[in-house]
């Protein structure tokens, strides 16, 4: 039997909820821990980190605890490839890899990353939202490389929630938190209501405005808004909401 059309028939949410929400944050930044944490338990919700080892190493102990409060880790690869036109990532630039190399990276950054934590990680976040290594007629797609190796792939930057029973879970949109306010979160979150969908947000740090900061009190009003049960809203990490999805009917 087909899966429902979106649009068409509603996808069913645990406890009678309207809309799945993950927030997700990328890079191991340090602000992640340093205030994120608390700021996480206080209203007792998880979300899924996707971290780098080597920038991981820096607040090791913080990681750790991110881990034992129950937050998803999830792999953002070993050395963040991305395109060469960003002067940063020029040196691992993914016009320039070949398919294996990247597999080889994100194997070795999962490996670390479990070794280091003693989690199991089950989904990744493309850097920078990218999915190809190559160049022209010699591009080629990374998405077969993670729906190997994991129950999902995060992008970056998307525009629009997640159709449940459509969405390929390799390839899952991911929408910017950094900058939003709350009013922003929230008007994202009715429209995903909507039509029954998952909102995934994708952040780098947490904090005061700034460049490719996911606002503090934002985030806390968000929070508060989420854990009301009156307004519908699932929020959960990315792996549990896709374990639901893959389960209750997504394509495959």
């Amino acid at each position: 039997m087909a899966g429902p059309v979106w649009g068409q028939s509603k996808f069913v949410w645990p406890e009678g909820r309207q809309v799945a929400v993950s927030l997700s944050f990328d890079d191991a930044r340090a602000s992640q821990v340093t205030r994120g944490l608390d700021l996480l338990a206080r209203h007792k919700a998880k979300v899924t980190f996707y971290v780098n080892p080597r920038s991981m190493e820096r607040q090791l102990e913080g990681w750790k605890r991110a881990a034992k409060e129950g937050h998803e880790i999830g792999n953002h690869s070993l050395t963040h490839p991305c395109s060469g036109n960003f002067p940063f990532a020029r040196n691992r630039a993914i016009e320039e890899f070949t398919a294996a190399r990247y597999g080889e990276d994100l194997d070795e950054g999962k490996r670390l990353i479990e070794s280091m934590l003693g989690v199991k990680v089950t989904t990744f976040a493309y850097p920078c939202g990218s999915k190809f290594v190559g160049r022209g007629v010699k591009t080629q797609s990374t998405v077969p490389l993670v729906a190997q190796r994991y129950l999902a792939g995060r992008g970056f930057r998307d525009e629009a929630a997640n159709d449940p029973a459509f969405v390929d879970l390799a390839q899952v949109l991911g929408v910017e938190s950094d900058g939003m306010s709350f009013a922003q979160m929230k008007a994202a979150v009715d429209r995903a209501r909507a039509n029954n969908g998952w909102l995934v947000l994708a952040g780098h740090e947490i904090g005061e405005p700034g460049n490719q900061t996911t606002q503090a009190a934002a985030l806390d009003q968000f929070l508060a808004y989420a854990a009301d049960p009156a307004n519908g809203v699932w929020l959960d990490t990315v792996e549990t909401v896709a374990r639901y999805v893959r389960e209750k009917g997504a394509r495959k």
